[in-house]
């Protein structure tokens, strides 16, 4: 069985998998707070980070040292198989429950007005 994974950790794995090899934990934050306007702190990034990893759905690296990091090696994160079919089955699931709800939510809106 797949494991279910909250919002918080689904928007980090999905700023994991469009960053790529540069899934590290400022440009995650900048990834989500970018695209959806949610701020994450560093600690709840990093909490969640760890979470995911022990439950084997993302794993991770220590890089080099760079001068871009204030000379810190950086943590970068991947998502394992485990994680994606996690991170799919609720994406799915999702746009499963919500197809057809923007029509429904854009009335009740208009109601308030």
């Amino acid at each position: 069985m797949t494991k279910t994974i909250g919002s918080l950790e689904q928007l980090l794995m999905f700023a994991v998998v469009r960053l790529g090899q540069e899934a590290h934990g400022l440009a995650i934050r900048q990834e989500v707070e970018g695209r959806t306007g949610r701020v994450v702190s560093h600690g709840a990034l990093y909490a969640t980070m760890e979470r995911l990893e022990r439950q084997g759905l993302v794993s991770s690296w220590i890089g080099t040292q760079t001068p871009e990091g204030g000379g810190r090696r950086r943590k970068f994160y991947q998502v394992e198989p485990r994680g994606a079919a996690a991170l799919r089955q609720g994406y799915e699931g999702l746009t499963r429950i919500a197809e057809g709800t923007p029509e429904l939510l854009a009335a009740i809106e208009a109601k308030r007005g």
